[in-house]
């Protein structure tokens, strides 16, 4: 697949594996369209892309928020006919104990990571059925094999992101559309900052990013790394309840 002159659309593009994309991406002179609830955090990457691309786009969106993501496409397709490649990166998420238990984190987190992405899969299909191709790469996580002792919305909301992809790839292979789930381990961001327990393997942005740049372009089904964290959270997804409950793992 050649990268220069395509349409990317990279949401949750402000810091991250999204930024690191972003950056990616642009190398490559493709124009780039970032999507972020923190504008000010686009531009500041925009002001370091526009030496790469002269094509690098930003929005503020919430992608949580289905009209604001319905205006934000509208203003994308002024600027270009149709997105070949959208990778729906945008995610919450947060460690919580049953002491501090709060609905709202519910809502945020399957808001970004699940509604967030069929939100966009919604603006982007009738051009993609239309045109019978394009790609739709869906940032899960190894996360999504079992309920993690305090992240258990971040852990469902990623199950469902999973399964939601498996089924929309079957659907639309037959209409020349890609599906691609990604399945990153512990990737060291913003978000995984916050984390105050052990995170084995933890892996560089700048690594992660070369991985999914390289996986998507081989129109890979599921993006998944580092192999040492996909095997272990096989083998962890395949334990029986009565010997999973013992053991003290958490996730984010």
């Amino acid at each position: 697949m050649k990268i220069k002159e395509k349409s990317i659309l990279i949401t949750g593009a402000s810091s991250g594996i999204g930024a690191e994309l972003a950056k990616i991406y642009a190398e490559q002179n493709a124009a780039v369209f970032l999507v972020a609830r923190r504008i000010n955090k686009l531009n500041e990457l925009k002001s370091k892309l526009d030496q790469f691309s002269s094509k690098i786009f930003t929005y503020q969106c919430d992608v949580s928020n289905k009209s604001e993501v319905a205006d934000t496409f509208k203003q994308i397709k002024k600027e270009t006919s149709f997105i070949d490649i959208a990778i729906l990166n945008a995610g919450s998420g947060h460690n919580m104990k049953i002491e501090n238990f709060n609905s709202e984190l519910a809502e945020e987190i399957f808001g970004a990571n699940v509604l967030g992405m069929i939100y966009w899969i919604e603006q982007l299909l009738p051009d993609y059925l239309k045109n019978k191709k394009g790609i739709l790469a869906g940032v899960s996580s190894l996360a999504d094999n079992r309920g993690y002792s305090g992240s258990g919305f971040y852990c469902a909301s990623k199950a469902a992101a999973t399964i939601y992809l498996d089924g929309l790839r079957v659907e639309l292979k037959k209409h020349g559309v890609k599906v691609i789930t990604i399945k990153p381990g512990f990737v060291k961001t913003p978000m995984t900052d916050k984390n105050n327990f052990k995170m084995p393997l933890l892996m560089s942005v700048e690594k992660a990013g070369r991985i999914i740049f390289k996986g998507i372009k081989k129109e890979k089904n599921i993006i998944q790394f580092p192999m040492l964290t996909v095997i272990g959270s096989k083998l962890i997804g395949a334990l029986p309840t009565s010997i999973y409950e013992k053991l003290p793992i958490e996730s984010n």
